[in-house]
């Protein structure tokens, strides 16, 4: 039997009509998105199923609808009688980790997580931040050049994604003179992203001081399966060291490839990505190509998995 573990994934992953298959199949699944609608007095579950693309881009909506996903999915892979032996999420996909774990309760998660979208939008004014993919530049090397192009403003490694994918966030201006220099450096491409807000660095501060006081209003447990966090691409030992890690991410770049490799040397053979779309599939076939990733973002999958992974 070989060891598994989850992935949850992070903003990026959102598309219209994700959940309703889940929703359709599963009575705790259809449960997750009720709950979530009656926690955060909005109809979460109908901007997951019909929403528009622009609705469910607005990050104030992203984080919970991408989160609620993969919690309906997670209850649809216990209720086949699934327990992975680690787990770990992308960024935002860190909380659904975290419920996974039994460390944080699913609906106090996605109430943070609403919070957590609104507080990062109003940290940088829309215009002002970016976010770029640098492709086939060493990750040190973009750190070097991220810190030559600085200036006096802020620019620097926020998704270590993997050997020849990093990316970069800060102000707008410092995130385009990285791209520019990321080529002369010998980087394959430059991409910007569509995001409405710059991730992961120095400029996300007043969000992490705001996010703080509403997480120390939840009740954070021990894990009760190792959870690789972003921030030390380590597994968390206790609840009061989950807290701190959900703060310290919203600054600090999400460790992915580490993350991935550290689960790897300590024994994890396949994983499963649990939630919507498949980008953890990519990044981490770009990390070990030879690793399965499978999908278990729809009833299809989960079926699937269960079949494959079940006692």
């Amino acid at each position: 039997m070989s060891r598994y573990a989850y992935l949850f994934p992070g903003q990026g992953s959102q598309f219209s009509g994700m959940g309703r298959a889940l929703a359709d199949a599963y009575p705790v699944s259809r449960e997750v998105f009720e709950q979530a609608d009656q926690a955060l007095e909005s109809p979460l579950s109908r901007i997951c199923f019909e929403g528009s693309d622009e609705e469910l881009a607005l990050t104030e909506n992203t984080q919970p609808a991408v989160l609620t996903v993969g919690v309906a999915a997670l209850r649809a892979l216990e209720a086949k009688g699934l327990r992975p032996a680690a787990v770990a999420g992308h960024s935002l996909g860190e909380y659904g980790a975290l419920v996974a774990a039994g460390t944080l309760e699913a609906n106090a998660a996605i109430r943070a997580v609403r919070l957590r979208g609104r507080f990062m939008q109003q940290a940088v004014p829309v215009g002002q931040g970016a976010m770029a993919a640098i492709l086939g530049l060493d990750p040190k090397r973009v750190e070097e050049v991220c810190r030559e192009a600085a200036g006096n403003e802020v620019v620097s490694p926020a998704n270590l994604n993997g050997p020849s994918q990093v990316v970069i966030a800060g102000h707008a201006a410092a995130v385009e003179r990285a791209m520019v220099a990321s080529k002369e450096a010998g980087a394959k491409r430059a991409v910007p992203l569509k995001v409405s807000a710059p991730f992961h660095c120095a400029l996300m501060q007043p969000a992490a001081e705001q996010l703080r006081p509403v997480l120390e209003q939840s009740e954070f447990g021990n894990p009760q399966v190792p959870v690789y966090c972003n921030v030390d691409a380590s597994p968390l030992d206790s609840g009061e060291a989950a807290l701190e890690a959900l703060v310290r991410q919203v600054v600090a770049p999400v460790r992915w490839q580490e993350l991935i490799e550290a689960m790897l040397a300590d024994g994890i053979e396949t994983f499963v990505e649990v939630g919507p779309g498949r980008v953890l599939a990519g990044l981490v076939r770009a990390i070990r190509r030879e690793v399965r990733v499978l999908p278990a973002g729809d009833a299809e999958g989960v079926e699937a998995v269960a079949a494959e992974l079940g006692a």
